[in-house]
């Protein structure tokens, strides 16, 4: 069987070569600052219109495919970008005296946190040993004597009419510290028995009572007097005592209020910490209590003079770059932490922890969407945090509207950030369309490709960012014939011979694969032989699938021709993608023709195992032969379809043309070669399609045939407008070199027609017809004839 020429693709056809000079590669690794983005010009462009409009709502979503080196493109640029911006102040919360429920925010300048945390603790150490020293100093001890001695004499001056009134109406007056008595005395000035006042009579009973009650009433006016007194002198006392107190910390206080008097939130809280200071003076003066220690922790009595640190930025230089890969709520927004006390949850300010919000604030936070979206409440919040520009730190379980313990609520923070997104395209699509919110908080979308276009330039970038690769994962150098080796793997995940892939994740692995081969072999390079084995070795470790499969092909379990010649059959490649790799596999496409009106019948579609595309396809094939045989006449027909054990759902329509083929083989009676397996897709008008997957096709039935034994009358048509995909595996180019394996590219159902049964597609002429004897002359004649079987039988 001679195998059909025309159309028939040469060897250097299939895989680009690479000519990479080796002065060029030598330059270019004693480069030492390769662009940190290269082929992105559309993401590069839209970084530096959005980078920096924090707070505008021009946050933004960093679009790509995983392996595009979005997030390493994204850190270096911002990296660049924040080190000329100016680092943000330091951020802490203390406590609110008046309501301990809502601590109070300061804002500090760079580095400020830590330094006032430390005067604080200072302040409060220094003002404890400061009301010591003074309330016990003898100045303090006299003025305090005076005070009471004072009202001593007043008190003495106040009762001294009425014990001489008394005195002289034979009464004496007891005062105890629970009750003041007044008793009849006798001249000696003794008291009155009960005896003795039995004894008398009963007029000087009742004026000893009278004068009595008397004495009472003129001693309780004043014992109010006296109370007013004893208010008067303890007011006195507390006037003393802060007058005292506030002379001995006022100089403390004078410095600090100095040093910060731009700041408004730090002179109140120092005022309100002088308050409570002569408000529990009792606190600063007991004997032997320890020394506060803010510092370190030792008593926590002493925290509600603390300073809780939530950022501190002493050694940020520049805006800050924050990447959080878990934002659940709390890591975003922060948290209020409990501890138990007897078996009670307790919390204070000092417990307030930040989140990633309030580190990235002044600066940017980089989120990966997938999981921000995941995470409960975060996504909700985030927005709310945005639009309001502010940080809000509460329980989630607010969120729910009950809480679980009692817990703070602490001043919310002015948020000024921008958010980066980092996720896939579908979920963009997905969140502008359905979440109003997103359009207007995320403005602008750097989109990140997967290639670039093939030129000198490109190459020259690529290889840069190789060499960098190599230095910075500490890879053995790679030669000339390595670099061309990766970039020709490039072209090939890029599946397009005039793109190189910017995968440079993938691309990574497979150097460090290498790398470990060529320490393997002792060797001090890696070539292109090491960069091929981890290549194939990756692939081996993934392909147990596909050689179950070949097996079973080969065991004629899956029956699959790859010789001779059959009516109304052909091998179409389909692509099966099993996560970590796609390999093509051969399968048996058969027609049975029959007198009819059913049309084509495609019983993948009739059991419910085809895809709405493939499904779409069958529709097409259905269009092609109406426009190319029902102009003069209706087509009565019945063609059953099918996919040769297939138990799975088929779906896409690159086997659309291979169907199409075994339709017009089984309506002609014209033969197919069986060693060629075809894909591609048609439209109505004949025209075939390209389709994806090619390399892996043409690949998977290359392997096929090899394990029958090639017998150079094998090959795939492929659709002419996939040649630049090709980048084929090496041993492929061989054999195709050799003439073991052929491939062919069509434009046309014609001419893969030809191809494949050997005969003329055929023209059509002005009557309608076709050229005798041609492959469309057979079908029209066909298609004529069972209709007249179907006429016949209707009339019989």
């Amino acid at each position: 069987m001679s195998v059909p020429q025309k159309n028939k693709l040469k060897f250097n056809k299939l895989r680009r070569k690479i000519d990479f000079s080796y002065e060029k590669w030598s330059q270019i690794r004693k480069q030492t600052r390769p662009k940190f983005i290269i082929g992105q010009q559309r993401a590069l462009e839209a970084f530096e219109f959005g980078i920096g409009n924090k707070g505008t709502g021009f946050n933004i979503y960093v679009s790509g495919y995983p392996g595009s080196g979005k997030l390493k493109a994204l850190k270096s640029f911002l990296e660049e970008r924040a080190r000329t911006e100016e680092a943000p102040g330091d951020l802490c919360y203390v406590n609110n005296f008046k309501d301990p429920y809502c601590p109070k925010r300061i804002n500090l300048k760079k580095g400020g946190a830590l330094i006032f945390r430390n005067e604080i603790g200072q302040l409060i150490e220094e003002a404890r040993d400061a009301l010591i020293r003074a309330f016990e100093s003898k100045e303090y001890a006299n003025k305090r004597q005076g005070v009471i001695d004072h009202f001593k004499q007043q008190e003495a001056e106040l009762f001294k009419k009425i014990y001489k009134r008394a005195q002289e109406n034979s009464f004496a007056i007891s005062r105890t510290p629970i009750e003041i008595i007044v008793v009849p005395i006798d001249d000696r000035g003794n008291p009155t028995s009960d005896t003795v006042f039995k004894n008398y009579t009963k007029e000087k009973q009742d004026d000893i009572l009278r004068k009595r009650d008397m004495i009472m009433e003129e001693l309780k006016s004043l014992l109010r007097k006296n109370r007013a007194l004893e208010r008067e002198r303890n007011k006195a006392l507390i006037e003393l005592d802060d007058s005292v107190s506030i002379y001995a910390i006022e100089l403390l206080l004078e410095e600090l209020r100095d040093k910060y008097k731009d700041n408004e939130d730090v002179l109140e809280h120092l005022e309100e910490i002088k308050s409570d200071i002569i408000n529990n003076l009792s606190n600063f003066l007991e004997v032997g209590r320890p020394s506060p220690a803010l510092t370190t922790g030792v008593d926590k009595k002493w925290l509600e003079y603390d300073v809780n640190i939530i950022t501190d930025n002493t050694e940020l230089q520049g805006a800050p770059i924050v990447m959080e890969f878990n934002p659940t709520y709390n890591n975003l927004f922060g948290k209020v932490e409990h501890e138990s006390d007897m078996g009670t949850m307790v919390t204070d300010f000092t417990l307030i922890r930040g989140g990633a919000l309030h580190k990235a604030n002044g600066g940017y936070l980089i989120i990966p969407v997938r999981d921000l979206l995941l995470n409960y409440f975060s996504w909700d919040s985030l927005k709310r945090a945005l639009n309001n520009a502010q940080i809000v730190i509460e329980d989630a379980s607010e969120r729910f509207g009950f809480m679980s313990a009692k817990s703070l609520k602490p001043e919310p923070v002015p948020l000024q950030v921008q958010i980066i997104l980092i996720g896939p395209p579908i979920l963009y699509y997905l969140l502008y369309k359905w979440d109003e919110d997103f359009k207007e908080l995320f403005r602008v979308k750097a989109e990140f490709d997967t290639s670039m276009s093939y030129t000198a330039a490109h190459v020259r970038d690529f290889a840069s960012v190789i060499s960098k690769i190599e230095k910075e994962d500490e890879l053995l150098p790679v030669d000339l014939s390595g670099i061309e080796r990766i970039l020709e793997e490039s072209c090939r995940l890029a599946e397009d011979q005039k793109r190189i892939s910017i995968r440079f994740g993938e691309l990574s692995k497979i150097l460090q694969e290498a790398h470990y081969y060529a320490l393997s072999d002792k060797k001090n390079k890696i070539t292109s032989g090491h960069i091929e084995k981890a290549i194939e070795s990756k692939y081996y470790r993934s392909n147990l699938i596909q050689e179950k499969i070949n097996e079973l092909i080969r065991r004629n379990t899956l029956m699959i021709e790859l010789e001779g010649e059959k009516t109304g059959q052909i091998n179409g490649i389909s692509v099966m993608d099993i996560g970590d790799i796609m390999f093509g596999r051969p399968n048996k496409i058969t027609v049975a023709v029959a007198s009819g009106k059913e049309g084509i019948i495609d019983i993948e579609r009739e059991v419910k195992l085809g895809g709405p595309v493939h499904s779409k396809g069958v529709l097409i094939i259905n269009g092609f032969l109406r426009d190319h045989y029902a102009q003069d006449k209706s087509i009565s027909m019945m063609a059953s379809l099918v996919f040769e054990q297939s138990y799975g759902e088929i779906e896409g329509d690159s086997a659309s043309s291979a169907e199409l083929y075994a339709i017009l083989s089984g309506l002609s009676r014209l033969p197919i070669k069986q060693g060629i397996a075809v894909t591609g897709s048609v439209n109505q008008k004949g025209q075939i399609q390209p389709i994806g997957g090619v390399n892996e096709k043409i690949e998977g039935y290359f392997e096929v045939c090899k394990q029958f034994g090639l017998n150079s009358e094998q090959g795939v048509i492929i659709p002419r407008s996939n040649i630049d995909n090709l980048m084929l595996k090496p041993e492929v180019v061989r054999a195709v070199k050799a003439g073991k394996f052929h491939i062919w590219s069509v434009d046309t159902v014609d001419q893969g027609l030809e191809i494949l049964t050997g005969h003329p597609a055929g023209r059509r002429l002005k009557q309608g017809s076709y050229t005798k004897n041609s492959v469309h002359y057979l079908v029209d004649e066909r298609i004529k004839e069972l209709g007249r079987n179907l006429s016949g039988k209707s009339k019989a």
